[in-house]
């Protein structure tokens, strides 16, 4: 009996719903169709700074971030049509500027024009996925940038060990008599060998990678190219390349010396590689200006490209164009990625059997 008196007190007793209403953390509020506040609770007040009477005397989208209102006046439209609202985010700003995220759920009674919402106050996870984000964003620069590093030493180490072989077809071994003098070059040849082989192996490895944001400075042309030349100066030497120079329209340039010094690499081992049969390269690097902009034109009389068919794909990735043994398709794409990584532009000018023309144009603020 006892137990039965209770269950009837307590379905007898009416609840005072307002301690829910007044003590819950979250945002509870009863807002009509005309878009202002009926019922607020009081963290609704203490969130945002304003009094009562302030919330409820200018329109709910005048709290609303700038740019919220949009989507959030759209989702309240849907409401209006019956269509309750779930897990919606927007951001209300505060009296003193701050930002407030909020998770909305809101239910429409269509027939009293009011929407009955709960909003959970989500900024403190809004932090901590803006603090991942951007260390996952960190992250990221840092991993390209280390890929971009092994990228382009892994290709280009290629060159100077080759240049480091050709030393060898150089020598005449019959002058050398000592056996152990000759077994010491042997085994730096089998060495340089195995260095190039590694190399290629991780060329084909590495097979994407995203240009950063680097650092530029004022390099002096010439000397960017005295470099590279001096590096490859037995390759040069042992195909008789010709190269003309002239920087005399301008001499430096602000650009990122590693890059610079790829192009140039690049540019001139390719040129040599597919020099035409029995003859020797005969490559122009020179400087002008076109409208007001810097322009670096390299250029050869090689076995050039046919560009009606390879089009867009000569900077493409691990493209190849001719049968030369040596080919990686990778030196273009290297080429490519270092000029408009830095905001500049790269075409090409070819026919097939003609050589090619590399016209490097340079940003104005370059």
């Amino acid at each position: 009996m006892a137990n039965t008196d209770t269950t009837h007190t307590i379905k007898d007793t009416a609840f005072n719903l307002e301690y829910f209403f007044n003590l819950s953390a979250d945002w509870l509020c009863i807002a009509g169709f005309d878009g202002y506040f009926k019922k607020i609770n009081p963290v609704v007040s203490e969130t945002l700074g304003y009094t009562n009477e302030e919330l409820f005397a200018s329109p709910i989208d005048s709290f609303v971030h700038d740019e919220d209102r949009v989507l959030t006046s759209q989702k309240r439209e849907n409401i209006k049509k019956d269509h309750p609202l779930l897990h919606f985010e927007n951001r209300y700003i505060t009296k003193d500027g701050e930002i407030v995220w909020l998770s909305w759920t809101s239910m429409p009674i269509k027939e009293e024009g009011l929407v009955f919402a709960i909003a959970k106050i989500v900024t403190h996870r809004k932090k901590l996925e803006e603090d991942r984000n951007s260390l996952l964003n960190n992250l990221t620069s840092i991993n390209n940038e280390l890929k971009q590093l092994t990228y382009t030493t892994s290709h280009n180490l290629r060159l100077p060990v080759s240049n480091l072989l050709s030393i060898f077809n150089f020598l005449d071994l019959s002058k050398i008599q000592d056996k152990e003098t000759l077994e010491f070059f042997e085994m730096l040849k089998i060495s340089a060998e195995g260095l190039k082989d590694t190399l290629n192996d991780y060329v084909d490895i590495l097979t994407r990678k995203n240009i950063l944001e680097v650092h530029t400075e004022e390099l002096n042309l010439n000397e960017c190219l005295n470099t590279v030349l001096l590096s490859l100066g037995s390759l040069i030497q042992g195909a008789k390349a010709t190269i003309a120079i002239d920087f005399s329209v301008y001499e430096t340039i602000n650009f990122n010396k590693a890059y610079l010094e790829s192009i140039f690499l690049n540019l001139i081992t390719n040129s040599i590689k597919y020099t035409k049969p029995d003859t020797a390269p005969v490559i122009s690097i020179y400087t002008r200006e076109r409208d007001k902009i810097k322009q670096l034109i390299f250029s050869d009389k090689g076995l050039g490209f046919d560009m009606d068919a390879v089009k867009d794909k000569v900077f493409g990735f691990n493209q190849k164009f001719h049968n030369h043994s040596d080919s990686k398709g990778i030196g273009l794409y290297l080429v490519y990625n270092h000029v408009t990584s830095l905001g500049g532009k790269i075409a090409i000018e070819s026919k097939l059997n003609e050589g090619a023309t590399f016209i490097i144009s340079f940003p104005r603020s370059f």
